[in-house]
This record gives structure tokens, sequence and C-alpha cells, in this order.
């Protein structure tokens, strides 16, 4: 059994966040682990509240799970402050798994605020650390400085946060006004990972997801690209059959193809 780690944020609402993340892994194959850096009171409509966990407690959950299981993959989201990024740069550095993907959640769906503005800076010292980096646009603008509106912005964007010393980019198209075409770039040559656009609003945790199926894909020994490419189908067929579940942006269906099989089963 393959194992993957996600160090991140909890979702009481079930769409992201650490619960996104082991759903994910599980419907990806792999063993899920966490290491929960925040607490967030939210739904589909709102975050209300956020809890940012004690350093000490988060080093302790990194050392408890290193020090006991295997970690093949790691996937990095919710990193609110400084000095969480630190603590997490030190586990990193002292553990060195052989994958780790970035996914730098800055902003919840509903416009939530989950990296502190000082914490940019401190998140742009674990880039170098991550096998690849996740952004979609409006991450990517901070990151950069950039403003971004077509796939040649996306390019210049991907060519600055790779000079940031991480070793790899994915950035997501999705909030675009087109196709959510996805662009893979790895120093040297740029890959398009096409999509299509469904026209729903439960897209709910729709980052985590992509990016913890990536982690659990490296874990089973995929190459990166190949990697990227099926986590791409995986979350495309999540968001197809999303879940229109409360008031605001439901989850993504992390299960559906195990509940289609149960379904015909049971027929």
């Amino acid at each position: 059994m393959k194992t993957a780690l996600t160090i991140a944020g909890s979702d009481s609402g079930g769409g992201a966040g650490i619960q996104a993340d082991l759903k994910a892994f599980s419907a990806n194959g792999v063993y899920g682990m966490s290491v929960i850096t925040a607490v967030t009171a939210q739904n589909t409509v709102e975050v209300r509240s956020v809890q940012d966990i004690d350093t000490d407690i988060i080093r302790d959950q990194i050392e408890a799970v290193f020090d006991d299981i295997q970690v093949d993959a790691v996937k990095i989201g919710m990193l609110s402050k400084p000095e969480t990024i630190e603590v997490v740069i030190e586990g990193l550095k002292k553990y060195k798994p052989s994958f780790i993907v970035l996914d730098p959640v800055m902003v919840s769906k509903g416009g939530h605020h989950l990296l502190q503005p000082e914490a940019v800076e401190k998140l742009k010292e674990l880039l170098p650390l991550a096998t690849v980096i996740t952004p979609n646009i409006p991450e990517a603008e901070v990151l950069t400085g950039l403003t971004i509106t077509n796939l040649d912005d996306m390019k210049k964007a991907c060519e600055k946060i790779y000079e940031l010393g991480v070793k790899t980019v994915l950035l997501k198209g999705g909030h675009l006004n087109s196709e959510p075409n996805d662009l893979f770039y790895d120093g040297q040559t740029f890959h398009l990972i096409e999509g299509k656009r469904f026209y729903t609003k439960n897209t709910h945790g729709t980052g985590c997801t992509l990016s913890a199926a990536i982690a659990a894909n490296l874990a089973k020994g995929m190459s990166l690209l190949d990697a990227v490419q099926k986590a791409k189908c995986y979350i495309s067929v999540a968001i197809e059959h999303s879940l229109d579940l409360g008031h605001g942006h439901g989850p993504t269906h992390h299960f559906y193809q195990l509940y289609k099989k149960e379904l015909a089963f049971n027929e």
C-alpha cells in the first residue's frame, strides 16, 4: 500500500482541505494521513472563522507520521501564517520526502483570505522544496505580480514562478473565460493539459482535490506529467458529477466511480 500525507487545514463542510485530500487519496488508491495546520468553521457558503494550530502540535504531527510510517508523497495546502510555513519547511528538510505537491491556498471559494498577507513571501521559501506547485490564476498573480488573461500570460507566469526555485509548475486555467486548460512547465517545455468546462456552481475543493490526486499518483510511481494528466481526468469526472449540497458552492464527487459501481451492483 502506497501512502500520501496531506499538510493542510480542516474544512468542517467536508468539501475542501484535509477532508477533500483524504477522500482523493482513497479514491486514487493510496493510504492517506494528515497534519492539520488550521481548523476552519466553514460550509458551502462561507468561512466563519479560522483557528490556527499551535506550531508545536504541527511539528509533533509531522514527526509522529514520519517516524512511524513510510511517506511516499506529500501534499501541502493551507498554511495561513509565517510560523506555520517555517515549521513545515523544517519538517520537510528533516525527512526529505521524495515528492511534494504544493497547492498555494490563498482564498476560499467564498472569498475568505486563508493566507495572511505577510505569509506570501515566507511561502516562496517553500517553493524550492516542492516537486510541483499548482496555483490557480489569482494565486499565480499574487506570486508573480503579473496580470494573467490568456495563454501567453500563463506562460510568462509559469516562467516567473519557476525562477523562484520550484522544479515544475502546473498553472490552472479555470479562472479564464475559456476552456479550463492547465499549463504544465518543467523549465524547458510547456504542456497544455486540456479540460472541459462543466457549468456548475458546485466546485468547492477542486484545487485541493486535484493536487491531492497528483500526490497520490506520484506515490504510486507515475511520472510527473502522467500524474498530472491522470489527476486532471479524475477531477474532471468529480466536477461533472459534483454534489448539489448546501446553499452555496457544493463539493465535487470524489467517489463517483465507486458509487457508480455500487449502484450497478445493487441493481
